[in-house]
């Protein structure tokens, strides 16, 4: 009786598409074109009832037309205005407010994002170096200095932005190292993951705050280019052969970063840099107070900088007692 039953429906479902494939077909080319939907009927009728292509020809309709759709929709308004981006994707920025109602202005950071800079932290503190690895990572740092100190002697705003460019990359040589070691090892990395991939976004952030004081010339951008390049490279490789050597290195590179960040400071109370109001994008970033200035600004940064040279001497630390990074929990949120 179900087969009875099933087979009628067959029957009668195959004898329905034929007719309406025929109907279709008898159409003409112009009323074919004034009935939009018909075209796609057509298209799906026409083909044999074992074929796919039923079912996927659907897509394939629908899909030109929210293309089409998608293109209308993202458009540049005039005058240099947002880009607006159709929602089809679900992809909308929330809304995040100031605490005085208006417009956050950052897309680079938000507001959870930001913090007050401990400015307790001891600036006099130095790793002494006590075996040999120490003394080539100090060793290489002061060679190092050379040509930073001979380039740009007391531009030390210059100097801040080619420093914070260099300052960024071990963070993030560290964090994606370790990021892929967790993955092919299927295990945890302590939090060090996130605490090196937050050094390095700290350090862009001094950068970003930087660049609104100082624009840099167009052979100090080349430079940039060039010693980004190299370092980073080297970077990558001395962190595969000895994770131990490469934070005492950044360790000590945050140390002469205190010293450089101090005598930035001197030349501001001294008058011989111009003490000028501190940009909108520091002001958010460290909380600083609305009437902040150049020293506020570099008062905190040189704070971010002694917090990163603890991390990595902690880190390195670590490795010398021959233990895994993960055995020892990462100071995440220790700007």
């Amino acid at each position: 009786m179900n087969r009875l039953f099933a087979g009628n429906v067959t029957t009668t479902m195959r004898r329905r598409l034929i007719a309406a494939g025929r109907c279709v077909e008898s159409l003409s080319p112009s009323s074919a074109a004034a009935v939009d939907g018909s075209a796609m009927a057509t298209r799906a009728l026409c083909f044999p009832l074992g074929s796919t292509r039923m079912v996927s020809s659907f897509p394939d309709v629908i899909a030109p037309k929210s293309t089409e759709k998608g293109k209308r929709d993202q458009k540049k308004g005039g005058g240099g205005g947002d880009v607006v981006v159709s929602s089809y994707w679900g992809v909308v920025r929330p809304k995040v407010m100031r605490e005085d109602g208006s417009a956050w202005p950052w897309n680079c950071f938000m507001p959870w994002e930001t913090y007050e800079a401990d400015l307790s932290i001891d600036l006099h503190k130095r790793h002494v170096p006590k075996t040999f690895t120490d003394k080539f990572a100090l060793r290489t740092v002061k060679l190092l200095r050379i040509p930073t100190d001979l380039f740009f002697r007391r531009r030390y705003g210059c100097r801040a932005v080619m420093l914070e460019t260099v300052a960024a990359v071990p963070g993030l040589v560290g964090g994606l190292l370790l990021h892929l070691k967790s993955l092919r090892k299927f295990e945890q990395s302590g939090g060090w993951i996130k605490a090196l991939l937050e050094e390095a976004e700290n350090e862009r952030m001094h950068l970003m705050t930087m660049v609104e004081l100082v624009k840099p010339k167009w052979y100090e951008r080349l430079l940039v280019l060039a010693v980004q390049g190299v370092f980073f490279n080297c970077f990558f490789v001395l962190y595969l052969s000895s994770s131990k050597v490469a934070h005492r290195i950044v360790g000590y590179l945050e140390e002469e970063a205190i010293h450089s960040y101090t005598e930035f400071l001197k030349d501001i109370e001294s008058g011989k840099i111009e003490n000028v109001p501190a940009p909108a994008i520091a002001i958010d970033y460290w909380r600083l107070p609305k009437d902040a200035t150049l020293k506020d600004v570099i008062t905190v940064i040189r704070a971010d900088e002694a917090h990163h040279r603890d991390v990595n001497h902690f880190a390195s630390d670590i490795r010398v007692q021959g233990k895994e990074l993960k055995e020892a929990p990462a100071p995440i949120g220790y700007h």
